[in-house]
């Protein structure tokens, strides 16, 4: 999304929205897939999330997605199976694809199956992005799953990031925000605080003189830390690169990056994550001389 501070513009973070969509993914896709091959989809799921090697999971992702395309051709109103390929639609979309028509059409793809997968759970929730403010509200407030929400918020999110330059979609960003707030409220430790990880990005898209937030977003990125134990590595990233960067403190930046460079990156379900967030954490030290 456009980003109007700082002396050069921020490209976006890729390990971000890999990490935050993986997550939900696999967990559905281990519901989803283990009553058919029992154990299969528990195993791929650490395999993914404990592998500290990205460029093999992203050559093996294309293949589990059209796996998912046919599961979803077979029961295309299992609300299980459609979050499961919206959220792989969504992450690929976001951190594998360079071509931007493309990436797009992957996540218009992603958020389509999300909503139906809402409306093959709820018939309230069919036509969901186009009921007026007070009908989502209702809808919302009337939702008690957290990881049914986090799929939604994270795949509408991700569609967003490649829509910016869409008014209306930008748009949508209130009812993102409304999601993921819900979520904070009814467990915030879903995802290792992933919630408050996107809330911390929508609280410093701006400066405080555009409308921005950045303390407020500095508390959700640094509840998150603390509800990982600090073992989210991401988390401390997007702090040093959403708020940090935002209010140009230096110090700040640096010592958050130099943590995350000197943490072990191998943590149960977060290896993966943690070695995108190092990754990312080197291409933001390189740069900071540039940029500060």
């Amino acid at each position: 999304m456009p980003r109007p501070h700082g002396k050069s513009p921020r490209r976006p973070s890729r390990c971000f929205v890999l990490c935050l969509l993986l997550l939900p993914l696999l967990g559905g896709c281990s519901a989803l897939v283990s009553s058919a091959a029992d154990g299969f989809a528990d195993s791929l799921t650490v395999a993914i999330l404990e592998s500290p090697d990205p460029e093999t999971v992203e050559a093996a992702i294309p293949a589990y997605l059209v796996l998912l395309d046919g599961l979803v051709a077979r029961s295309p109103d299992d609300p299980g199976m459609l979050r499961a390929s919206a959220t792989l639609h969504g992450a690929f979309g976001s951190n594998f694809v360079d071509d931007r028509e493309r990436a797009r059409r992957l996540q218009r793809r992603a958020l389509e199956l999300a909503l139906r997968a809402a409306c093959a759970e709820s018939r309230r929730a069919c036509g969901l992005r186009e009921e007026e403010h007070e009908a989502f509200e209702r809808w919302l407030a009337g939702q008690d799953d957290p990881h049914t929400l986090y799929v939604l918020g994270s795949t509408w999110a991700g569609y967003v990031q490649t829509h910016s330059d869409d008014w209306n979609a930008v748009a949508e960003l209130a009812r993102v925000r409304a999601i993921f707030e819900r979520i904070v409220a009814l467990d915030e430790t879903v995802e290792d605080g992933g919630a408050h990880l996107y809330l911390g990005v929508l609280d410093t898209l701006l400066p405080p003189a555009m409308g921005g937030r950045p303390e407020a977003g500095r508390e959700h990125f640094e509840r998150a830390i603390a509800l990982s134990d600090g073992r989210h590595l991401t988390a401390k990233v997007l702090l040093a690169e959403e708020y940090a960067r935002l209010i140009f403190d230096r110090e700040l930046h640096d010592a958050l990056l130099r943590e995350v460079l000197s943490a072990d990156p191998e943590a149960p379900s977060l290896t993966l994550a943690n070695v995108l967030a190092q990754r990312r954490a080197r291409e933001l030290l390189a740069s900071a001389d540039e940029y500060f």
